[in-house]
């Protein structure tokens, strides 16, 4: 549980600190601003997308590309029940907002995709590497 938690806060760090860089220079680029709302919608989206890949092992069973639309679909269904919660607070959402929330949770959904799979794959390979390299010393043994 312990190495989950340093993880995912890890993921969660790495991702919310792409995105923020990422929309502060887009929005220097655009000469527009954000407010307050939306960073804390980002920051949610990013421990949603974060929570979403790293229970990857529940969708072990199914195709990768299978495994990638599903948590797709589950965060971006959790991602809009937050924005919903959120209106109650701030008020309803314009069709622009809507467009802005896709737009706002795809982006760190893909960087998070990208570096949680990474990671898996480097995992992965390294585990492979060790299985060849016992698998050799057992056949120079024998």
């Amino acid at each position: 549980m312990k190495d989950f938690i340093k993880s995912y806060l890890l993921e969660l760090c790495c991702s919310y600190t792409i995105v923020s860089v990422a929309g502060a220079l887009i929005n220097m680029a655009m000469g527009t601003e954000t407010n307050n709302a939306n960073v804390v919608l980002m920051f949610i989206f990013c421990n949603i997308a974060v929570f979403v890949l790293s229970i990857h092992k529940f969708f072990e069973k199914l195709s990768p590309l299978a495994m990638i639309i599903i948590q797709y679909v589950v965060a971006l269904v959790l991602c809009t029940g937050a924005i919903l919660i959120a209106t109650l607070f701030w008020g309803p959402v314009t069709p622009r907002g809507w467009f802005e929330f896709f737009r706002s949770f795809t982006i760190p959904y893909v960087i998070g995709a990208a570096l949680y799979y990474y990671r898996l794959y480097k995992e992965a390979k390294d585990q492979d590497k060790m299985i060849k390299e016992i698998q050799k010393q057992k056949e120079e043994v024998q």
